[in-house]
């Protein structure tokens, strides 16, 4: 079964057993359990329930298997003829979530 979730401002089609980076979730550790009640779109085929934003009564549920910094984004400003130059360094936080079941 599949389904369409909306967690941490970005949305993802995932099954049972996918495994996601996405932002972290504040105040958890590995091994915790998290329930993502936005779920968008459930089923797959002509069986298939699309919510208006969601579908009512649907849940995935997933657990965090680390959490962890991304690849470091250089941030580089500068401007011409002015002397004037910036670099800054960015790791923004993940967690790296399973999922376990799609109940709807």
């Amino acid at each position: 079964m599949k389904a369409t979730i909306k967690t941490q401002g970005r949305q993802f089609t995932v099954t049972k057993g996918d495994i996601l980076k996405v932002n972290s979730y504040p105040n958890t550790q590995a091994g915790d359990c998290v329930e993502l009640n936005e779920v968008l779109m459930i089923g797959e085929g002509s069986d298939a329930r699309f919510g208006t934003p969601l579908v009512e009564g649907a849940s995935v549920k997933a657990t965090i298997l680390e959490n962890k910094k991304d690849k470091k984004i250089v941030v580089f400003k500068k401007k011409r003829r002015q002397g004037y130059k910036r670099r800054r360094g960015h790791r923004q936080h993940l967690s790296v979530i399973k999922i376990e079941s799609i109940q709807g």
